[in-house]
């Protein structure tokens, strides 16, 4: 999911450096203050961000109402978010402060996904609900281990989407499709979709914090189902879902409500509910387990959180 705006640091190099992507790889999820002090010497420059442009502001965008992708953005320190959005995060986090711990937990999960399912050979990712976009995407990521890797990104949002274009114009390989997640064969029949990804080849479909927005009444197992269905064998599914580890019953109930203003609810689920939303597919050790335990790597993030309190289990199932 597009979300993290934060410049990245100095990593340690040995075991990443194996594998055969650079050390620019590494997600660093530290917070931005820490990043400013130790500075980036050693990263190649990137394109500044910049904000969400004017025109989106005055068409079409719902600046009174909160957005869960702004929301996410702002978690992470990123620009791509309006003060209605910073209000509702700010008044989460006064009360689940592990808000920031799952946002933080969820990029480095997802960077650690690209970068396995890259040495295994995928080069096809659909990004479901991939949110705003900024620096250390699934694009970028996976492109440090295979040059030829395709990547669709998908959203509801018109406004991320029409942000998401604008900074990847020109970007080859790289499509943004606005679609509904929870409508698979519209989506996986949009042109955007069709005519860069090969649905006859292995294709890794990441719904990455996507599904706790996908409410019951919707039947998000159905709906990850259908994806499934359009895949062949040997590709993968990558889930990651808010579940309660260290909230209460009481931070559960406020996570919930700081979405009820948006277009899309929050849902957060227990692991046994989590886990019948990936049938048909064979889990890649470690299995459906707290994000930061799902596949660690031995960098500057490996200290960063404690492994409850991210509030959240990750998992990549395997079609065989």
């Amino acid at each position: 999911m597009f979300a993290v705006c934060f410049r990245h640091g100095r990593r340690h190099r040995s075991t990443i450096a194996a594998r055969g992507c650079t050390v620019a790889d590494m997600t660093d999820v530290r917070p931005p203050d820490a990043l400013q002090r130790e500075g980036a010497d050693d990263e190649p420059p990137r394109r500044p961000l910049r904000r969400i442009s004017g025109d989106l502001q005055v068409r079409g965008v719902d600046m009174q109402r909160p957005n869960a992708a702004r929301m996410f953005d702002y978690y992470l320190g990123g620009t791509a978010n309006f003060a209605v959005d910073r209000q509702a995060v700010d008044r989460l986090v006064a009360e689940v402060p592990e808000a920031r711990v799952y946002a933080r937990a969820t990029r480095a999960f997802l960077g650690r996904l690209i970068r396995f399912l890259s040495h295994r050979g995928i080069d096809q990712f659909l990004d479901l609900g991939s949110g705003m976009p900024t620096v250390g995407n699934v694009h970028e990521i996976a492109r440090r281990c295979r040059s030829d890797a395709r990547v669709a990104y998908v959203d509801v949002e018109p406004e991320v989407v029409a942000h998401a274009r604008q900074l990847l114009r020109g970007v080859d390989n790289v499509t943004v499709t606005h679609a509904d997640i929870r409508e698979p064969e519209t989506l996986l029949a949009a042109p955007e979709v069709t005519e860069l990804l090969d649905f006859t080849r292995p294709v890794a479909i990441l719904a990455v914090s996507i599904l706790p927005y996908i409410p019951d009444a919707d039947d998000p197992a159905a709906i990850v189902a259908a994806y499934r269905d359009n895949c062949v064998p040997g590709s993968y599914l990558a889930v990651s879902h808010s579940t309660p580890l260290t909230m209460s019953e009481e931070q559960v109930r406020h996570s919930e409500s700081a979405y009820q203003g948006t277009r899309t609810p929050l849902a957060v689920r227990e692991i046994e509910r989590i886990r019948e939303l990936l049938p048909g597919y064979s889990l890649v050790e470690p299995g459906l387990v707290p994000l930061p335990q799902w596949r660690p790597e031995p960098d500057i993030n490996a200290q960063q959180d404690a492994t409850a309190s991210a509030n959240a289990v990750g998992a990549l199932g395997y079609l065989p």
